[in-house]
């Protein structure tokens, strides 16, 4: 199992950036860098790229509406030389707030158009001519369409890798099963170990049933707060990761559009999930995030004894979690990110 951390910033990605670089010392693997509508993502992952020697540097998540799909090979061709062959593709459909509005793009057939971005992407990094005839990507532009001059090309310089790792982000029952049967990697959020298999135990199984050999075994990122240490003091800073839960089920989306509302309605939350999004909606926001039910929180985060943290490790090991992602939350950072290194083994 390995250990990835969220790059987490406050309007200062530098600070940030440095802090990684302890982490990476004290044996974190992967770093994701998110997106949202704040900095980009590209630039900060070659700052760290530049800034760090072995962790790999993943994009959590590039949406797949705002880039066209050449660009976003450019993005993990790029990142992948200047790292060193460190480069995470990871993608996402995000949501339509953001696409709509942050972007100005309808959010239409978010699905299908992850599909045929992987399949350009891959198609790039192999050094292919772009030639995409799909429902909503065609590579090269018809010629009935703009000046009709397009025409196939392929990548101008060699990528580090052909095969630099995509995973997805994906919690609906159709979206798991086509990033299990396609992508490297899947990025599930608020991950419940124990009901991983009741939620989308179906959907993994028939996306698996489809997919190639030829890449390899599903990976699965999933984890939060990590806090390790005896008393009462300890287990109350799960309270610290209320907000986050708030935020995702009740403001993450609008009503009846909320993936993660949606998701906490599948583990069993549905009368809670819908007061948090009423409250959050309403602006009542603390008040939503007393509603976070204390079972979920302290099945998804780490936090409490090392005894205890370990039987948490091994939850989520059973439940297919291959990159163990924490967020520390200590006055040293690196040395609580070591022993878990020490518990994970």
């Amino acid at each position: 199992m390995k250990l990835s951390t969220m790059l987490m910033y406050d309007g200062n990605p530098r600070a940030a950036a440095d802090q990684v670089v302890d982490l990476e010392r004290a044996g974190l693997d992967l770093v994701w860098v998110a997106e949202a509508y704040g900095f980009d993502s590209p630039t900060l992952m070659g700052y760290l790229a530049a800034k760090t020697d072995t962790v790999e540097i993943g994009a959590g998540i590039l949406n797949v509406f705002s880039r066209t799909p050449g660009a976003l090979l450019q993005t993990a061709a790029g990142l992948d030389n200047v790292s060193a062959g460190r480069a995470v593709l990871g993608l996402g459909a995000s949501g339509p707030q953001v696409i709509e509005g942050f972007h100005g793009l309808p959010y239409t057939r978010p699905l299908g158009r992850t599909r045929e971005v992987i399949e350009v992407v891959r198609q790039g990094l192999r050094r292919e001519k772009l030639e995409h005839q799909g429902r909503d990507i065609t590579l090269p532009l018809p010629a009935d369409q703009g000046l009709g001059l397009g025409k196939p090309l392929k990548l101008l310089t060699k990528p580090e890798r052909a095969d630099v790792p995509i995973w997805v982000a994906a919690l609906g029952d159709k979206n798991v099963e086509m990033t299990a049967e396609i992508a490297d990697g899947w990025m599930p959020h608020l991950v419940y170990p124990e009901k991983v298999a009741e939620t989308w135990g179906g959907p993994l199984a028939a996306g698996k049933a489809k997919r190639s050999a030829d890449l390899g075994p599903l990976q699965m990122t999933g984890g939060g707060m990590l806090a390790i240490g005896e008393g009462e003091e300890t287990k109350a800073m799960l309270d610290f990761a209320r907000p986050l839960f708030a935020l995702y089920v009740g403001g993450m989306g609008a009503k009846g559009k909320n993936f993660y509302n949606d998701l906490a309605c599948q583990y069993g939350y549905e009368k809670e999930a819908t007061e948090i999004q009423d409250l959050y909606l309403s602006g009542k926001k603390k008040e939503a995030e007393a509603l976070v039910p204390l079972e979920w929180l302290e099945a998804a985060n780490l936090v409490g004894p090392a005894s205890y943290v370990a039987e948490r490790v091994e939850a989520f090991r059973e439940a297919g979690i291959t990159h163990l992602n924490v967020m520390p939350a200590s006055a040293d950072p690196a040395a609580t990110l070591a022993e878990l290194k020490e518990i994970v083994g």
